[in-house]
């Protein structure tokens, strides 16, 4: 698979992960599509000579359009990469049924209706790569970040079945877990914190905001991380997994061998989450 010359799909390029993978896939001497919900937020990808598309991944018309536009032009695709998401942050006693649909839209259902639309364009030639972008926290769960953590997990799960399932036909299916990368997608999610003003978790404010600044801490640059992904994702024979950046294997490694409720007290140490808030509860009537 490493042969220059290669037709590869992002989704998810504005900023962060996507645009670094596909800046150096491109150097590498492949075609890459680069794609986003805004187009114009593609504009540094275009003039460096990639091809660009929007592609709104929760959006049914806007993959097919997408589909159509690489069957037109290449007639083909070799690696497609999901790679569009974000974090929902708040406590999940917190999170409306809308906020978790969202999240699981996005970051779930998305990626594997994707990949759906653009698999005839492998099975027709036997042969092909699926990249699922996944996390760290959908192994190592934390606090505040639960429909995300979840959101992960799920996308692993559905991705080993479908390498499983495509085998037999040629295609591989490869799992990103990231560790800490620099990426907005942690701005993005200090955004849209779900925090309400009732929230038995009000106290705990602080510690909800500066999640992001605890996962960005020691953070590897989006750059160095796409240059281990991509020459992972190209070789020969697909791995299983790929785990890049810091605390992807660390992380697991010591949940396993740890005492499990040691690991949770430490995880909940770092989270402000060791001791009992006060609860303020209405008098009786």
């Amino acid at each position: 698979m490493a042969t220059p010359g290669l037709i590869i799909l992002i989704t998810g390029c504005s900023s962060g992960i996507g645009f670094a993978l596909a800046t150096e896939l491109h150097e590498r001497g492949h075609l890459v599509y680069a794609t986003a919900r805004d187009i114009t937020a593609l504009a540094t990808l275009a003039a460096r000579g990639l091809r660009v598309l929007t592609l709104d991944v929760t959006d049914s018309q806007s993959i097919a359009a997408a589909v159509e536009r690489v069957v037109q032009e290449q007639g083909r695709l070799d690696i497609l990469i999901n790679n569009a998401g974000y974090g929902q942050g708040g406590a999940v006693a917190d999170l409306p049924a809308e906020a978790l649909r969202r999240q699981f839209e996005t970051n779930v259902i998305a990626p594997v209706q994707v990949a759906r639309a653009f698999l005839p364009l492998m099975l027709s030639r036997g042969r092909g790569r699926i990249v699922n972008i996944g996390s760290v926290s959908g192994v190592v769960v934390t606090p505040f970040a639960g429909a995300y953590c979840a959101s992960k997990a799920a996308l692993h799960a559905l991705s080993e079945a479908m390498r499983m399932e495509l085998t037999p036909f040629g295609i591989d299916v490869i799992v990103v877990q990231p560790g800490k990368v620099v990426s907005n997608i942690r701005d993005y999610a200090r955004e849209i914190v779900i925090l309400p003003a009732d929230s038995i978790y009000v106290t705990f404010r602080e510690h909800l905001q500066d999640r992001a600044r605890i996962s960005e801490q020691g953070a590897m640059p989006a750059k160095d991380f796409a240059r281990r992904v991509a020459s992972a994702v190209l070789t020969e024979v697909a791995p299983f997994v790929v785990r890049s950046g810091p605390l992807s294997c660390k992380l697991p490694l010591l949940q396993c061998w740890l005492p499990r409720r040691l690991f949770d007290k430490a995880i909940r140490k770092l989270f402000g989450l060791n001791s009992k808030p006060s609860l303020k509860t209405d008098p009786p009537l």
